[in-house]
């Protein structure tokens, strides 16, 4: 059986096109349009002229073209509401082809949409930005999510790097949402992760040289993410250690750019070491992951030159080499 509206009050359309299309970004629920006094003929008709094309049950877009990432967020919401965006799909880059993820309350149960992914979640009501259009899951606590999520630990790390790295989030809100996340899996690698990330290593490469070369063979704790500038141009170094004159950058790009690329930062490496008597080595993920034993015993070897009086200690895969 059918339900109707207030037959008492006129349908508001001009209120329906502006809820639609200035707020919801093309998408509007039947719950809506009954609060716009919408009766169930004045949906149908809106349907049969087009103006309205169901994208789930009880949620419409105001057109029948192929929905955009943003319509099906917003449909999303409103088919599982109250909802909100959540994991990935709360991240200010969210994968564009990937199901919808939305979170309600574990007091409601509800059967997900087609290509809507629903969890219920304990923490709700005082973890989602409501101000946001879809309202969505906190970031800080929406990144601790898809991180525990993602398919490594590079990838998981890479993730939370790249949301500091662009000041979206700060590490420390980070740390925070971890530790209100008693029972969640993984945890333990996580903050070892973020560990990582308040240390300054802010990309896959640099963590594996901070835990390979660094950690690993006892060398000086670097400077990390260190604003300087040469020649009257700002810059960032990825690693110093300014007490022996050493720079350390490391070149995680493709194909290592292009050459263009590589001579802006060979003259910077040049001018470096003029102005400020600061040698740079750059190395490569091959260096780092490949061959991180022979590539701490050179950096041993530069800092010495500069005056570090300590000595590489062997890591346990410098052991296994060196067992008879």
């Amino acid at each position: 059986m059918e339900h109707s509206g207030d037959a008492k009050q006129p349908f508001d359309h001009d209120g329906m096109v502006r809820l639609r299309d200035e707020i919801q970004g093309g998408v509007i629920s039947r719950r809506q349009l009954r609060d716009l006094h919408a009766q169930d003929h004045d949906i149908r008709r809106l349907v049969r002229n087009r103006e309205l094309t169901a994208i789930h049950p009880g949620v419409y877009v105001g057109h029948t073209g192929i929905p955009t990432w943003g319509q099906r967020a917003w449909a999303a919401v409103l088919a599982c509401w109250p909802a909100a965006l959540s994991g990935r799909s709360a991240l200010p880059k969210p994968p564009e082809r990937a199901p919808i993820e939305v979170m309600i309350p574990t007091s409601r149960t509800i059967s997900a949409p087609d290509g809507v992914i629903v969890r219920r979640r304990a923490r709700f009501d005082g973890y989602v930005d409501w101000s946001a259009y879809p309202p969505r899951q906190l970031l800080a606590e929406a990144a601790i999510d898809a991180a525990s999520e993602a398919g490594g630990v590079n990838e998981a790390f890479a993730l939370l790097a790249d949301l500091v790295r662009a000041k979206a989030v700060r590490a420390a809100a980070l740390v925070e949402a971890l530790r209100r996340r008693p029972r969640m899996r993984d945890r333990r690698l996580l903050g070892e992760l973020l560990a990582d990330l308040n240390d300054g290593a802010c990309s896959v490469l640099e963590r594996e040289y901070l835990r390979r070369v660094e950690r690993a063979h006892g060398l000086p704790a670097g400077e990390r993410q260190v604003a300087d500038s040469i020649a009257g141009t700002p810059i960032e170094r990825d690693v110093i250690y300014a007490a022996y004159g050493l720079v350390v950058e490391l070149d995680g790009r493709a194909f290592h750019g292009s050459a263009a690329a590589r001579d802006a930062d060979h003259a910077r490496d040049l001018d470096a070491t003029v102005a400020r008597n600061l040698r740079t080595v750059r190395l490569t993920f091959g260096q780092v992951l490949g061959d991180p034993c022979r590539t701490a015993a050179r950096v041993g070897e530069l800092l010495r030159r500069g005056g570090w009086s300590g000595e590489v200690a062997p890591c346990s895969a410098c052991l296994a080499d060196s067992a008879p």
